[in-house]
């Protein structure tokens, strides 16, 4: 059985990566900041809970301690917990969006890697974003040049940069960020745009399940490798 963990798993991307994988044959635990949502959703998708909020280390401690206990390794890893981050920018608004989409892949990661060690074929996913892209929001013919959301695109630079320096820093373990396509999620209602999370988690779900001879230290989306 292949062990997987996805942060953020109540709704959106996170919750239909969890039931393509549970229906690909992983055992998946559902991290939610909220339990009673976390508990429901799992419940819903026949999915194991854990309580897990990316900006509080004792949380992220206690829920891989979880799993080591229950599992004793784990195969696949999906950073996917994020915030939009829109609205006044100030100090405040930028080091909690930086905590979530940056840091929150930090805390996760390194509490996880003792039991990525554990596994045969150990993956990781950062759920990235293209908004992160310097490429991508200065092409004119890009939607992300369009988006006025400076602290999530700068945290998600971070978060791809940090997929990179992981997968240098472990090379036993995959590691690649995902663009994983305009979403139509309450994250994005505001800005009325995307598809159904069902096809957008189709490409974080490829990442998930690479064979050993996969690649790693890469940003890609449904076509492929992307600049950034």
């Amino acid at each position: 059985m292949t062990i997987t963990l996805i942060t953020g798993a109540n709704k959106g991307i996170g919750y239909e990566t969890a039931r393509q994988l549970l229906a690909a044959g992983h055992v998946v635990y559902v991290g939610a900041r909220d339990a009673d949502r976390g508990e429901k959703a799992a419940a819903a998708l026949g999915a194991r809970f854990v309580q897990l909020d990316v900006t509080d280390d004792a949380s992220v401690r206690d829920a891989l301690r979880k799993i080591e206990e229950e599992e004793g390794r784990l195969d696949v890893l999906v950073n996917n917990a994020g915030i939009l981050a829109e609205g006044p920018i100030d100090g405040p608004a930028a080091l909690k969006a930086f905590d979530t989409n940056a840091v929150g892949i930090v805390r996760v990661t390194e509490a996880a890697l003792p039991l990525l060690r554990g596994s045969s074929n150990p993956v990781v996913v950062n759920v990235s974003s293209s908004a992160g892209s310097f490429w991508a929001v200065t092409n004119p013919d890009r939607l992300e040049s369009t988006l006025p959301l400076p602290l999530y695109s700068a945290s998600k630079a971070a978060a791809t940069m940090l997929t990179v320096q992981y997968a240098k820093a472990h090379p036993g373990i995959k590691f690649n960020a995902v663009e994983p396509g305009p979403t139509a999620t309450d994250m994005t209602a505001a800005f009325g745009i995307g598809r159904e999370p069902e096809a957008s988690a189709r490409v974080v779900v490829r990442l998930a399940t690479l064979g050993a001879d996969g690649p790693t230290g890469t940003f890609q989306d449904e076509n492929g490798e992307l600049p950034w």
